[in-house]
């Protein structure tokens, strides 16, 4: 009598040990009850009768989709080739099963479209310069197109914009140009404030008495202070004149 308890309890432990689903704290289980959709289940160890339910685990935790290079024309008619990452999470476990096939692929997919379209509204200039601004408009019609699947599009970042071979030279060309425009004009910046300086100086020596004899001793002195100059001296007029009265005396 003994024995034949034993093999119906056997059997009752064994279901229950095949029927023990574990679900993780990063995860929730969408359970069916014969086809039907029947609850969320939360983390823990959880009973599922064989044949008559199952559960399908989702992964709640962020996730990122590396959209790959996609090619697209900006409004200004340049072909351009843009890469980005996706960053999302799964906010409604039972939507993500129920509304989408695959939410992984179905978000990688309508990243790619939303991004060539958001390039191709802007100019080459912009997508360089306002990518942050981009990538947030990005972002936000993506969030709002998976939004019914359940999804929460966390963040979008772009990262590589590639341009041709032949607009990245000329953007070299024109960056050149640009740096030789601004060194020719801070020259000219600086030969107007010399001119004035010495326009300044001139002035100032011609407005003083013996300002200018002096300022020649000065210069006389300084190459005279090396023996290896060779110096010829000038002397001004008006010593010579001055010479000249003392000998008629």
């Amino acid at each position: 009598m003994d024995i034949l308890l034993i093999y119906p309890l056997l059997f009752v432990v064994f279901v229950i040990l095949i029927s023990i689903r574990e679900v993780k704290q990063y995860q929730r289980g969408v359970k069916f009850t014969l086809g039907k959709f029947t609850k969320l289940v939360q983390p823990g160890w959880r009973l599922i009768i064989p044949v008559f339910q199952k559960m399908t685990k989702v992964d709640i935790r962020v996730k990122a989709v590396d959209v790959p290079d996609q090619e697209a024309i900006t409004q200004d008619n340049i072909s351009v080739s843009v890469n980005a990452v996706v960053y999302y999470k799964v906010s409604d476990s039972s939507k993500a099963i129920l509304e989408v096939e695959n939410f992984y692929y179905a978000v990688s997919q309508l990243a790619q479209t939303t991004m060539r379209n958001a390039v191709g509204e802007v100019s080459l200039d912009q997508l360089l310069k306002d990518r942050e601004e981009i990538a947030l408009k990005i972002k936000e019609q993506v969030d709002t197109k998976t939004d019914p699947w359940g999804i929460k599009i966390e963040s979008v970042e772009l990262k590589d914009v590639v341009l041709p071979q032949d607009l990245k030279r000329t953007m070299a060309k024109e960056a050149e140009a640009e740096r030789e425009r601004r060194a020719v004009v801070i020259k000219a910046k600086g030969e107007v404030t010399a001119s004035n300086d010495l326009a300044e100086a001139a002035a100032k020596l011609a407005s003083a008495p013996g300002a200018l004899h002096l300022r020649t001793l000065q210069a006389i002195n300084d190459l005279s202070s090396d023996q290896s100059n060779t110096t010829i001296w000038m002397v001004p007029i008006e010593m010579i004149k001055a010479m000249e009265s003392v000998s008629k005396k």
